[in-house]
């Protein structure tokens, strides 16, 4: 067995021990980042607090939040708390609504964000023996560069596939007998499909797959999972905070573990900042504990969520947050409505259609234009045009009872909507470019 770097000791600490260690090095940072962020100093400054008056995780609702605006504001180095000698690497978003994030890491930095991909992997089942597939994209995004780092601290063999090149992706899980794929969760989707269609799946040896890097629902999970016959896992992270492997899914499938060793959770009211209290639904808060170069002090994800401590049958002590149940910035407004693309995706896959969608809204004489493009499955596309007429129609009663507006579905030919190898465009929103 390879050595195990990355405490998975710590993973099964008593609350009340995990607690003290947070305290400690919550402390810590603060005092890190007070000593090395000007721009984070001032906002302390503003609300008056000062690394006195945090004594542990009891106090961490005296410190400022921090938000993509600020990150943005104080590009590139306005955040950076160690000197650039010090750093080996970036990681950056993709910039689709503003200027990019640029997060920094020093090599130790690195070495902890590999521990905690390392943790999701075991959680899946991965060891040594373990072929692991990665097919995340590699370069600026953190998927690939996380995972792979994981992969190698297990002592698993990584194959650094990135993402794209559908065929090649296949020939290595057939060749090398990949047993663990990590990807989106819409591009697993898109490799199932291929492999049905090339009749390989007898060939197919996956047991699990580490999915994330953007929502995808519980019926989502299910097509995947019957599709390459595997145990689906979630896992979370964000470039701000490091990557992939911020919380991750164990064998019970019913939320992800938070590394609390490394980061401290929070949901807050979006509208007030007050923190609420466990099992309330609200926006989450990560404060990076360990991290050196770039260390995020409450910073503002914008995902919603709810945090549990309820006893895991894996053992874990670590606090759990559900999968992100919409985020406060993508939540569309349509006549009035506050609609989640979680919604629709729950209604489309419980009305068995496949996971291949978009949203289209518009604006029309000042009115909201709601619009759905759904694909059919090649059996349903073979059916008679009044077949297709009336799932048409079920699918508008589904969705309005769950929605409680009414949108226009319109069923498209298979294979009509573009595939994604990384993100999937599920919202296009024109109203957007009218202001």
């Amino acid at each position: 067995m390879a050595k195990r770097y990355y405490q998975p000791e710590i993973e099964t600490m008593p609350v009340e021990q995990l607690k003290a260690l947070q305290s400690e090095r919550l402390v810590k940072q603060v005092k890190h980042v007070w000593e090395n962020v000007p721009y984070y100093r001032k906002k302390m400054e503003e609300k008056g607090v000062t690394p006195d008056d945090i004594k542990g995780i009891e106090d961490l609702h005296k410190l400022p939040f921090l938000t993509k605006d600020d990150l943005r504001e104080a590009y590139p180095y306005g955040l950076l708390a160690k000197p650039l000698k010090d750093c080996v690497r970036i990681q950056s978003t993709s910039g689709t609504t503003g200027r990019r994030v640029v997060a920094f890491y020093t090599q130790h930095d690195i070495d902890l964000w590999e521990d905690c991909c390392a943790r999701a992997i075991t959680a899946a089942g991965g060891t040594d023996e373990d072929v692991v597939q990665v097919a995340y994209g590699y370069g600026l995004f953190t998927g690939g560069a996380g995972l792979n780092g994981g992969s190698h601290k297990v002592g698993s063999l990584t194959i650094p596939m990135s993402s794209g090149n559908t065929e090649r992706q296949i020939q290595f899980m057939v060749d090398l007998e990949s047993t663990i794929l990590c990807c989106t969760p819409s591009y697993a989707a898109y490799l199932g499909e291929s492999i049905e269609e090339r009749g390989v799946r007898d060939q197919i040896k996956l047991k699990a797959g580490i999915f994330g890097a953007e929502a995808w629902t519980e019926e989502m999970r299910h097509d995947i999972e019957n599709k390459l016959g595997i145990k689906a896992y979630d896992i979370y992270g964000l470039t701000e905070t490091s990557g992939p492997g911020v919380a991750f899914e164990c064998e019970e499938q019913s939320g992800m573990h938070i590394n609390e060793d490394h980061f401290i959770a929070e949901i807050i009211n979006p509208e007030t900042g007050e923190v609420l209290p466990e099992g309330e639904k609200g926006e989450l808060v990560f404060t990076s504990i360990t991290k050196e170069a770039f260390p995020l002090l409450r910073y503002r994800t914008k995902d919603l969520c709810i945090l549990s401590r309820k006893k895991c049958s894996c053992g874990r002590t670590h606090i759990k947050m559900t999968k992100p149940l919409g985020r406060s910035d993508d939540m569309l407004i349509i006549r009035g409505v506050n609609v989640f693309p979680s919604q629709i995706e729950t209604v489309l896959l419980n009305e068995g259609m496949t996971p291949n969608y978009q949203i289209i809204v518009d604006r029309v004489n000042n009115t909201d234009t709601f619009d759905i493009n759904v694909e059919m499955s090649q059996e349903m596309f073979s059916d008679s045009l009044g077949k297709i007429s009336e799932k048409e129609k079920q699918l508008v009663a589904s969705l309005k009872a769950m929605l409680g507006i009414q949108a226009k579905v319109h069923l498209v030919e298979p294979k009509s909507i573009t595939r994604s190898e990384g993100k999937a465009v599920r919202v296009i929103d024109k109203r957007k470019l009218y202001g």
